[in-house]
């Protein structure tokens, strides 16, 4: 525990006391690095969308294929099931 409270002393240390770095970063710099953040985000977030539209595409492809079957088999047609309520005698 003691080295984990030392090791966050020296980083807290060092960055608070770590003189500016009088840079240029430039245009061309800047915008390859925001170029690269969007692309990740970019990713991330189409990684995430499939991952959640995977059970909604399945959904509605079960729900297009028991309609079309509704659909081709009509009640009453030849072929489809007996119907369940009682026949006159």
């Amino acid at each position: 525990m003691n080295k984990l409270i030392v090791a966050i002393a020296v980083i807290l240390g060092a960055a608070t006391l770590a003189h500016p770095a009088f840079a240029y970063v430039g245009p061309g710099a800047g915008l390859s690095l925001l170029g690269a953040l969007w692309g990740l985000l970019l990713a991330l977030f189409a990684a995430v969308g499939f991952v959640v539209a995977w059970p909604v595409r399945r959904w509605l492809a079960r729900r297009r294929k028991s309609e079309s079957r509704a659909l081709s088999h009509p009640a009453g047609a030849a072929g489809s099931e007996p119907s369940r309520t009682a026949q006159p005698r």
